[in-house]
């Protein structure tokens, strides 16, 4: 029951994540790139100053794996998510990065051969249309664009090799352990596309208390959203397993709803509320039906 609640807090805590990086890119100018390099970097040193005794894995094999765990869980997926944005619409990102969860059951059955249940496929499938409706709720269609498209989906699979990398190191290692490893190699290779980025850096705003909004909202992005929430995450699919903790994804989209009714008076639409039962009920499916 606690891992159930640590994935939804940790749902709410990315479904309102946007707020805070909205007012830090739009209002402060910070780049994707150079947004996420900063999160991730100030999650890292926060964790090493509690976990410094062991700074590598017990053998090279599981140093590469949680090399392609930084990656693919880091920058790969951020970068590929937010340039995605340039190329095709909103929608279509939302949408196309919620099929993860999907990924993650297909290659589980294939990688660890582990049976794909009637209710997890049900469920995903019931939740995912949940995500459409909430989306596609205010109106915006579905356009194809294939470079911004594949960028997503690219992100989505991404996501998904994380939680089945993760799968094999998580018993050898404690949470601390893994999370500070993926901050740190989600900054190391985030840092070359950071180096060829043309735009001014804007680091000295995050010390900027004469403008609150932007260290305030940078906190929040760090504690609650980089580090809490990876390790109530690797802590969660330890305990629930990768397929019905990943499947809390779904919840993302509806959060973000909520959100913006909340604090930007964003209307909801009786689609919207479609979406949330759809998702809802997905996720009970997915995790009781056998």
């Amino acid at each position: 029951m606690l891992a159930h609640i640590g994935m939804m807090l940790t749902m709410c805590a990315w479904g309102s994540s946007f707020l805070s990086t909205k007012v830090l890119m739009t209002d402060g100018g910070f780049t994707p790139v150079e947004m996420y390099v900063y999160r991730f970097l100030s999650a890292y040193i926060i964790l090493l100053a509690f976990t410094y005794k062991k700074l590598f894995a017990n053998n090279w094999r599981d140093e590469l794996q949680l090399l392609i765990c930084g990656l693919c869980a880091g920058s790969l997926y951020f970068i590929t998510e937010n340039y995605a944005l340039k190329f095709t619409a909103t929608a279509n990102v939302s949408l196309l990065a919620s099929i993860s969860p999907i990924f993650t059951t297909i290659l589980m059955a294939v990688i660890y051969k582990v049976k794909m249940r009637f209710g997890v496929i049900l469920g995903s499938i019931i939740a995912f249309i949940g995500v459409g409706c909430i989306i596609f709720s205010s109106g915006i269609g579905f356009e194809i664009h294939p470079k911004g498209d594949i960028l997503a989906l690219t992100a989505a699979l991404s996501w998904a090799i994380y939680t089945i990398a993760v799968k094999r190191i998580s018993p050898l290692y404690n949470t601390f352990f893994i999370s500070r490893k993926i901050f740190f190699y989600g900054v190391l290779t985030a840092l070359p596309f950071m180096l060829m980025q043309h735009e001014p850096l804007h680091f000295k705003l995050l010390f900027d208390f004469n403008q609150p909004q932007f260290p305030l909202n940078f906190l929040f992005l760090v504690i609650f959203c980089s580090l809490c929430a990876y390790l109530v995450l690797n802590e969660g699919m330890k305990i629930l397993g990768q397929v019905t903790a990943n499947n809390y994804l779904y919840l993302q989209p509806l959060v973000t709803m909520i959100a913006a009714y909340f604090i930007l008076g964003e209307q909801i639409f009786l689609l919207g509320y479609i979406g949330c039962i759809l998702i809802i009920g997905g996720l009970v499916i997915s995790d009781k039906m056998k």
